[in-house]
């Protein structure tokens, strides 16, 4: 069982407790860091996204059944008050806990299921390989994503390619993940590579990216399916070869023949080792 199916196991078991992602990550034998990147290239949430809105579904589920007591629910859902968890509820669904126990029906609602791993992995387009890589200089435009979602990306890309700075786009093309914090809040920067040392201009980010040992696989298609890929590379490959990875940042590298216009190229999938 590789460490998101453990997390998972776990929070579906224990989700009534005081959980944290870092006993989430300690039962899942990774790190908190390693374990928030791995969970949301899983399942596409954050881990405590992911717990909110299955102890929101199970409360549902009680109060769809009329359960008396929505003090005694928002307890056990791990809020400290009838209002925390009656803002909470509301924010999930879109009505109040009595609202719903009045209505005394699940009908329109959008529970989050227990998430299940598909029957057997997809394979990789070619077995990943172990480099070691050369320091990159990234510039670019730098966003800060809340909540695990990522809907924001594409657009932040067509920002970059429509700056005075990208015309016309020169270097290899980089979208790194960096700065996770616990919440599932990253940082994602679209830029390109640049060896110069003059400062970025005005609304630009520059990262450098160390010399150090990733593992590399190969993402070929459309980009709106590349998060399968990060899915079977980090939640299946990766933890199956033993490679040991760093609290570093990942990122992906988008090949010289990547069509920005259609979304068709290759693109490389970068995780950070330790040495």
């Amino acid at each position: 069982m590789v460490a998101a199916e453990k997390a998972l196991w776990y929070i579906e078991s224990h989700y009534t407790e005081a959980l944290s992602l870092e006993t989430i990550a300690s039962v899942a034998g990774v790190s908190p860091f390693h374990l928030a990147r791995l969970f949301q290239a899983m399942t596409g949430c954050s881990v405590v996204r992911y717990l909110r809105a299955r102890r929101l579904s199970e409360a549902a589920r009680q109060l769809a059944d009329g359960a008396p007591d929505i003090l005694a629910i928002a307890l056990a859902s791990g809020y400290g008050s009838h209002e925390a968890f009656t803002r909470a509820f509301s924010e999930q669904f879109g009505l109040a806990p009595a609202a719903l126990r009045a209505r005394g029906t699940l009908e329109g609602l959008d529970l989050v299921e227990p998430w299940r791993t598909a029957e057997g992995p997809a394979e990789l387009p070619e077995t990943p390989r172990v480099v070691h890589a050369p320091d990159w200089r990234i510039v670019g435009i730098a966003r800060r994503y809340v909540g695990g979602t990522t809907q924001g990306i594409p657009s932040q890309w067509q920002a970059l390619y429509t700056h005075p700075f990208a015309q016309p786009p020169s270097g290899t093309a980089f979208g790194v993940f960096c700065n996770g914090a616990s919440d599932g809040s990253f940082d994602y920067l679209a830029g390109f590579e640049r060896r110069d040392a003059r400062d970025p201009s005005a609304g630009l980010t520059r990262l450098t990216l160390p010399a150090r040992r990733y593992a590399v696989a190969l993402h070929r298609g459309h980009i709106s399916a590349i998060r399968r890929t990060w899915r079977v590379f980090v939640g299946d490959w990766l933890p199956r070869s033993g490679l040991p990875v760093a609290e570093a940042p990942d990122f992906e590298k988008y090949s010289d023949d990547f069509d920005t216009r259609t979304g068709i190229g290759d693109v490389e999938l970068w995780m950070p080792l330790t040495d």
